[in-house]
């Protein structure tokens, strides 16, 4: 009997969200997931790409070109309207950069609240200095110095939530 192989999470995006995005007119998951490295951290903390509104073609009509550019609706949070309607062209030079082709034309910005049914990050409680000096300890020479910050770190972690 073969066994199932592991598959990156990456793989399996494109099957979980794709008809979901495909109702709003992405083609892929792409701009969504990749939104914070299109625009940046700053910006995608305040932003976040709606839809993609294709032209409608005249009924009838088979074009195999790839016809009008799509029109990128992003929800923006108060005043960073104006520095998403200033960045523009460079948001809309990256999404095309990154499908590949000139897939969107212009940018509508639509302000609004961002992100709110986003889950919050958990920010576990930094270790006490006794739980670092206990972990330290534990942990004895190891050569690489990353490496045993980072066993440091995860010692004193696991001491301070009680384990």
């Amino acid at each position: 009997m073969k066994k199932p192989r592991a598959r990156p999470l990456a793989d399996l995006i494109d099957a979980a969200i794709g008809p979901v995005l495909a109702a709003h007119g992405f083609a892929a998951a792409d701009v969504v997931v990749g939104w914070p490295e299109i625009v940046g951290e700053r910006l995608a903390a305040f932003t976040e790409p709606v839809k993609l509104q294709w032209p409608r073609r005249p009924a009838g009509v088979i074009d195999d070109g790839p016809g009008e550019p799509a029109i990128l609706v992003v929800r923006v949070e108060g005043a960073f309207a104006l520095e998403v309607q200033h960045l523009a062209p460079v948001i809309i030079e990256r999404v095309n950069t990154r499908y590949g082709w000139r897939c969107v034309g212009r940018i509508v910005i639509r302000q609004g609240p961002v992100g709110r049914d986003r889950v919050r990050r958990f920010q576990p409680p930094e270790p006490d200095a006794g739980a670092v000096a206990a972990a330290r300890a534990q942990v004895g020479d190891v050569e690489d110095e990353g490496l045993r910050e980072a066993l440091v770190r995860l010692g004193a972690g696991i001491k301070a939530r009680g384990g």
